[in-house]
């Protein structure tokens, strides 16, 4: 028999200091990085890029952490589990990701590299580029895993970057184990398409058994399954896990279960300043609509709220009462 919920969500990621400027074409051309990707970079050019970079908002970070934080903000209860190093920015990730509401007390690693960071670059066209140091993030280990915190979460949510390092590999899969032998719901985000092409063999065998909610943006979803159109991709994925659920940017989003593909319309914005973070807001609602109880579409629709706010001002978090603009979008009274 299951006990009850400690946490709604525990999420588990890289633990990475975002550092957001402008940025113009010129700049991103200079540094020789390909506009609208992710580029690994080491500690030397990290610093260098940080040192030329114009004015920064520093912020806790990371894909999974993003996430996690909205959905505090929505109100319900979460933990993150990520490494940081006992440094500045560690402090800053933790003071960051606690005020915000969220559970987390991996031990910080006093020795060995530093904290995490990635520097983001919005060009004027709104397109983010990001030059990412992974650090002290990619040391986490099957050690990190409170097997214990992960088995009293409803959902457990797993960041695809963490399948590179093998250690972080190997922690990832203890809290698949732990969080199924509490009887709970693992939840996976594919991250990057370059993430899937490394490890599609193993993210399709993930899929196909462990993972019960797979989300994964359109080019995620081509990746993963080789094939250059969605719903060539939907015809493959479906009945591969209890809900896979693709990200289409302004064409909105799919769900796929077993039985059913519903197709849900994106919440529309005047204007689109940053898109950083739209796929972690949008797990984010979603995620928070699973734990309600809502029916998917209701959760799709939350998602969309969710990403919607987060692309209309700079910056991966939210600015305005994220749970307003849910009822909003699932047409309940506010």
């Amino acid at each position: 028999m299951n006990h009850p919920a400690q946490f709604d969500i525990v999420g588990i990621g890289n633990a990475i200091v975002d550092v957001l400027a402008h940025a113009d074409e010129g700049f991103i051309e200079a540094h020789g990085m390909q506009k609208g990707s992710m580029t690994l970079v080491d500690e030397r050019i990290a610093e260098t890029l940080y040192r030329e970079m114009g004015p920064a908002v520093e912020m806790s970070g990371g894909s999974c952490a993003n996430t996690i934080a909205a959905a505090a903000s929505l109100g319900i209860r979460v933990a993150f589990i990520g490494k940081v190093a006992d440094d500045q920015l560690g402090r800053i990730f933790t003071h960051d990701l606690t005020s915000a509401g969220v559970h987390f007390d991996t031990p910080a690693a006093a020795d060995g590299p530093s904290t995490a960071r990635c520097l983001v670059f919005v060009t004027p066209d709104a397109q983010r580029t990001m030059a990412t140091y992974l650090g002290a993030s990619v040391e986490l280990g099957p050690d990190d895993i409170d097997t214990d915190l992960v088995a009293t979460a409803q959902y457990v949510y797993l960041e695809g970057y963490l399948w590179d390092p093998p250690e972080a590999k190997q922690a990832l899969r203890e809290a698949i184990a732990a969080a199924h032998q509490a009887g709970r719901k693992v939840a996976m985000t594919l991250s990057d398409p370059f993430c899937v092409a490394r490890h599609r063999s193993e993210f399709l065998e993930l899929v196909a058994g462990p993972i019960d909610v797979l989300f994964a943006n359109q080019l995620e979803a081509e990746s993963l399954v080789e094939v250059g159109d969605v719903w060539a991709a939907v015809e493959v994925l479906q009945g591969q896990a209890e809900l896979v659920v693709i990200t289409r940017g302004d064409q909105g989003s799919l769900v796929v279960t077993p039985e059913a593909v519903f197709e849900v319309p994106p919440v529309r914005v005047p204007e689109v300043v940053d898109s950083t973070g739209a796929g972690d807001l949008y797990a984010a609602g979603f995620l928070f609509g699973l734990t309600q109880g809502w029916d998917f579409v209701h959760c799709a629709q939350a998602g969309a709220a969710a990403a919607a706010e987060v692309i209309s001002h700079f910056g991966a978090r939210p600015e305005r009462d994220l749970g307003e603009l849910v009822r909003i979008a699932i047409r309940e009274e506010v």
